[in-house]
């Protein structure tokens, strides 16, 4: 199978894919079909493409009408040019079907723990969660919940929790969302890092960050 890989940057060059958005190594669209039976017969039809094209990617069909594909190339571990051929494949089919994209309701988030010996204590949570560990983070193997990864200290943190989330949001709707956890009784610790990312914390000093794939290869 013939195959190029894609960064962000590049596959955010290509023209006619604008039903997409990169997230953590991936394309995700939403649709909504108008119905549940439509939304249904949208899957099948992308179900179809991909099997003629031999390439598989993770669908998600919710009440009322919406359909949720993510696109990524498991023998690459990350976006190639097969990718971008289906996506625009499967926006013609949602096109034809008369389902409306939503581009920028896609996000990603994942579990991050401050540690000083990420080995000491990635046993314990890959076995509470039930994730395999891949090359250092855990992932459920039904690609659902949350992945997790560490993120190593020299030094412990003092007054700082252990945990934060990373929510990955399309980076064409990145400040509204700091914006609006500003708004709702959040606090700006940095912008240092942005476009990459932003670390916001609520009233009691949890930390969450939002990221994008902007400015980093991540």
């Amino acid at each position: 199978m013939d195959y190029t890989r894609l960064s962000a940057d590049e596959f955010a060059a290509l023209d006619g894919l604008d039903d997409w958005r990169f997230l953590l190594g991936a394309i995700h669209a939403h649709f909504r079909a108008g119905s549940f039976p439509g939304a249904a017969a949208l899957v099948v039809a992308i179900a179809e493409a991909a099997e003629a094209a031999q390439h598989h990617p993770d669908i998600d069909l919710r009440y009322p009408d919406r359909v949720h594909v993510v696109l990524t190339t498991h023998a690459t571990g990350g976006l190639t040019t097969l990718d971008a051929q289906l996506a625009a494949q499967i926006s013609s089919l949602a096109t034809t079907v008369g389902a409306t994209a939503e581009p920028t309701v896609s996000q990603g988030a994942e579990i991050a723990i401050d540690t000083l010996d990420a080995d000491r204590i990635r046993p314990f949570w890959a076995a509470v969660l039930g994730y395999n560990d891949v090359q250092g983070n855990l992932v459920d193997p039904l690609r659902i919940g949350p992945p997790m990864w560490f993120q190593e200290m020299d030094e412990p943190r003092e007054q700082r929790q252990r945990f934060h989330i990373d929510v990955t949001v399309p980076h064409d709707v990145a400040e509204a969302r700091v914006s609006a956890a500003l708004a709702a009784g959040g606090t700006l610790m940095t912008d240092r890092f942005a476009r990459s990312w932003w670390v916001l914390a609520d009233a009691d000093g949890n930390e969450a960050c939002v990221c994008t794939w902007q400015d980093r290869s991540r």
